[in-house]
């Protein structure tokens, strides 16, 4: 069966569900959690840099950026490797993305702890990007204002038998995840 990955980040883990069509269906194949840190410094760590004195900040934030890469690219190996296993072709991978970030240096994005927070949604959602390019799966990033109403009476209806199908966790972070994964399967 061709899947396709819907995933949604957080602070240091994302959202991963794994949707496919069977009989003009989309059904879901896999649903999980996936980490993107080892570390709990690594979940903020614009954060854990605040008060450092400025070479050591970047040093540290760069830490954090190399290991959520190296992590988020580690979960997309198991996670293709786990579809193959089940003979299924992974076409896409969908990651829903907040608005895009000014091009602020580490010491410009820590002079403003707004900008912390903000750097630190788009380094996980980034994570993820890069992880489907080097595994070579096709990536669309998906602003998250852009995904489909889910109140509409169809695609509620699929989303509601999606998540019965799965069982749970079947909250709003799966279903967001559901309906990138429904985009990038209908636009590959």
């Amino acid at each position: 069966m061709n899947v396709a990955f819907g995933m949604k980040a957080h602070s240091g883990w994302a959202v991963l569900v794994v949707l496919g069509k069977q009989d003009d269906e989309f059904v879901v194949v896999d649903r999980r959690r996936i980490e993107l840190v080892e570390n709990e410094w690594a979940k903020q760590p614009y954060h854990a840099a605040e008060g450092l004195k400025s070479e050591v900040a970047r040093d540290l934030v760069q830490r954090g950026i190399d290991a959520a890469h190296k992590f988020a690219v580690r979960e997309m190996r198991a996670a293709l490797k786990r579809e193959a296993d089940r003979k299924n072709e992974v076409k896409a991978c969908a990651v829903l993305v907040g608005s895009p970030m000014p091009n602020w240096s580490v010491d410009e994005i820590l002079a403003v702890h707004f900008r912390m927070h903000k750097a630190e949604g788009v380094l996980f959602r980034d994570a993820l990007v890069h992880a489907a390019q080097e595994c070579k799966i096709k990536a669309f990033e998906i602003p998250e204002k852009e995904l489909p109403n889910p109140s509409t009476s169809k695609l509620a209806s699929q989303l509601s038998a999606l998540g019965k199908a799965a069982g749970p966790p079947w909250g709003k972070d799966q279903k967001e995840a559901a309906l990138a994964a429904m985009l990038a399967l209908r636009s590959r």
